[in-house]
């Protein structure tokens, strides 16, 4: 990989000297005299954005040995449940470390199975039209690496675009990919970044200043923009994060609190939500001057802009966090670098007012527009318990615990809440049937009745929620928030042993940035032992620390931050898209794309173009769909995430009208927990450009949705 340094203006500057030297502008000025045409002036000079503060690192790929999607796998090496080998384990190149993230992250977000769907309705042999044309599917390109930062180095925003062979440099198109979750550069790599590499088009990645920037405190190792390692003091501003620690003792900290990590989502304090959109906004312009390097006339031997910035048809584009900060940058997009939206599950805070309601079925809904700090730290403390309501009898299994430890834990926890007065029920069915419909009272769905058990258990939630309330609260990791810290555990939870490998070597690779996560663990350092792995801390999980990071928000601690990341919904008149699953239990859509779409309605009226496709049997995670229980359940989002991608692109380029809000009634696929029958387009219905009965009606910011 070569690294390019940033190309200052004066460099780049049209000076007569510059002109005589190079031939180009003084013939330019020739002919402009010769035309008469006072008004013709010198190219304009491709400028990297300030906002690069880093070197910016180019690299070209074959499509054989290597390339853009599969990092050399191709649909096979993806497919493979086996990770990519690394010749040397304890010193990985910064090359098998990007085939690692490559590999990681386009797994982490579909389902890999054949009879799911992976290499019938997606994946990289996949063609545009749906059939398998494309062999193993590697795509030739360029790559162009760097950081967005202030300055200060303590941002160090990653910023990647890749430029396809197949780009049509006389009709260009950007699809940005801004990575879902905490994930690092490449997260969002197969739910946007395939289909706008096999359309073409540049891809604008971002990981949104949360990615996989990890410390390792015990040895005071940082990761670097390429995923390789160097020790805290000798990276400076280079490393992707480095924890700022303070008047703390470094060496203290250490032996009270051996084998710790930060995360920069976790532990930056910078509530980097806040800059999700800025970051997907600096992402396309860092792909115009890369678009412009590689296409741009030459005036001597730098290149000169031949994209005028809002030229290019570019589409915003993710999921999840992705998706939210898709939004948000098409919100605070008023230039015209957004030519459209087409976003899935969006995690999004809504600053909404009292005029927007919604209703399923003609009946309210529990609760709508709660941000993620209030819905996140409830279910945290409730989802335990109610795994165990009979409505979510048969819920899929997602730990790794044996299931009388996982039950009696459950139990443990309703009795802590009985205690605490937050549910009533004197036995543990009652109990736990009391906290489901707590939950539903905050507006989690009925549908996700059986997910409450493996969001918890897959400890998805409570890592959600530890991360955010730091990053809310901009703590430090030396503050060890409610009592929770990140670290290594031993076989029985115990907190503070020395791995046997370190999980900074691949953390780039492996990690998504919110432990747990290769090997980093959520720890509650107030165990009945001591420190020990959450769930077996105390007996009823670390209900503690869990109530503590609910007080958190409901004392207001939080409140500041989480208005900064709030967002008002005006698009500007963009065409949109949302997607979003009704059973979806981490983003639960009463409080994300249900109340969007009212308060669009309320802000643009009859300017807006947002369309809003609501899949029913579809949950949060596609990655789980390959386990049992939930192939049989439920569907793939990420097929209506493609379809609604090719309906986008056909109004864009035709003129084709989008389809109105809709309800998509899915037919789930059944048969035997893990051996669901093949996914065929039968349980997969066409979004109606016509949906008469499944019409989603909106007025005067209220939301009608059909059952």
């Amino acid at each position: 990989m070569t690294s390019r340094k940033r190309v200052t203006p004066a460099l780049q500057s049209g000076s007569p000297a510059r002109a005589i030297a190079t031939g180009v502008v003084a013939v330019i000025v020739l002919t402009a005299c010769h035309s008469g045409d006072d008004d013709v002036k010198p190219p304009q000079a491709n400028v990297l954005p300030s906002f690069i503060k880093s070197a910016v690192k180019t690299q070209s790929y074959d499509g054989n040995a290597d390339d853009l999607l599969t990092a050399g796998l191709g649909k096979t090496g993806l497919a493979s449940a086996t990770a990519p080998a690394i010749a040397n384990p304890a010193q990985p190149s910064a090359a098998e470390l990007r085939r690692l993230a490559i590999w990681s992250n386009y797994r982490a977000l579909v389902d890999m199975t054949a009879n799911g769907g992976y290499g019938r309705f997606w994946g990289p042999n996949v063609d545009l039209n749906g059939n398998d044309t494309l062999g193993e599917g590697k795509i030739a390109g360029k790559e162009y690496l760097a950081f967005a930062d202030d300055g200060s180095g303590k941002q160090n925003v990653s910023m990647l675009v890749q430029i396809p062979a197949s780009f049509n440099a006389d009709q260009p198109c950007i699809v940005t990919a801004t990575s879902s979750g905490s994930r690092g550069v490449y997260g969002a790599i197969s739910a946007a970044g395939e289909w706008g590499l096999k359309r073409g088009c540049a891809v604008a990645y971002t990981d949104k200043g949360g990615g996989n920037g990890a410390h390792e405190l015990s040895t005071n190792r940082v990761t670097l923009i390429d995923g390789t390692l160097a020790d805290a003091g000798a990276a400076g501003k280079a490393s992707l994060f480095t924890a700022n620690l303070g008047n703390v003792d470094l060496a203290t900290f250490n032996s009270q609190f051996p084998n710790r990590y930060a995360f920069k989502h976790a532990h930056s304090q910078q509530n980097p939500e806040q800059d999700w959109g800025k970051n997907t906004l600096q992402a396309i312009q860092f792909a115009y001057w890369a678009l412009n390097d590689s296409y741009g006339p030459l005036n001597g031997s730098a290149h000169t802009v031949r994209y005028a910035s809002g030229s290019i048809t570019t589409i915003a584009a993710s999921v999840s966090n992705g998706g939210g900060a898709s939004l948000a940058a098409a919100e605070q997009d008023t230039s015209g670098l957004i030519t459209a939206v087409v976003v899935g599950e969006p995690q999004i805070n809504l600053r909404l007012p009292a005029s927007v309601s919604v209703t399923q079925g003609g009946a309210p809904v529990g609760a709508i527009g709660k941000p993620l700090a209030d819905y996140t730290t409830l279910a945290n403390t409730l989802q335990p318990c109610a795994a165990l309501a009979p409505a979510a009898t048969g819920a899929p299994y997602l730990s790794a615990l044996p299931l009388a430890t996982t039950n009696a834990i459950r139990a443990a926890r309703c009795a802590s809440l009985a205690s605490a007065g937050i549910i009533t029920g004197g036995d543990v069915a009652t109990q736990a049937t009391n906290a489901l419909a707590l939950l539903h009272q905050n507006g989690y769905q009925t549908d996700s009745d059986v997910l409450q058990a493996p969001m918890w258990d897959s400890q998805a939630v409570p890592a959600v929620a530890v991360t955010y309330a730091n990053a809310y609260a901009r703590s430090s990791v030396t503050d060890n928030l409610c009592n929770f810290s990140l670290g290594t555990t031993s076989s029985t939870g115990a907190a503070g042993v020395t791995p046997a490998v370190s999980p900074m070597l691949t953390v780039f690779g492996n990690g998504n940035g919110v432990p747990p996560t290769n090997g980093v663990n959520l720890v509650f350092n107030a165990g009945a032992t001591g420190a020990a792995d959450h769930r077996l801390a105390t007996a009823d999980a670390s209900y503690a620390g869990a109530a503590c990071l609910r007080t958190l928000w409901t004392n207001g601690t939080l409140t500041n931050s989480v208005e900064a990341v709030r967002v008002n919904a005006n698009l500007h008149g963009k065409p949109a898209i949302i997607v979003q699953g009704r059973a979806d239990a981490l983003v639960p859509i009463n409080h994300a794309s249900r109340p969007y779409l009212g308060l669009n309605q309320l802000t643009e009226g009859g300017a807006s173009k947002l369309s809003f496709y609501e899949v029913t049997n579809a949950q949060h995670f596609d990655a789980f769909l390959g386990v049992a229980g939930f192939d049989t359940r439920f569907v793939p989002l990420h097929y209506y995430d493609i379809q609604a991608l090719n309906l986008m692109w056909s109004h864009l380029k035709s003129g084709t009208p989008l389809p109105p809000s809709q309800v998509i009634h899915t037919v789930p696929r059944g048969g035997t927990p893990g051996a669901a029958p093949p996914l065929t387009t039968a349980n997969l219905p066409a979004i109606a450009a016509t949906p008469a009965a499944n019409a989603i009606t909106i007025a005067n910011g209220a939301v009608n949705v059909p059952n």
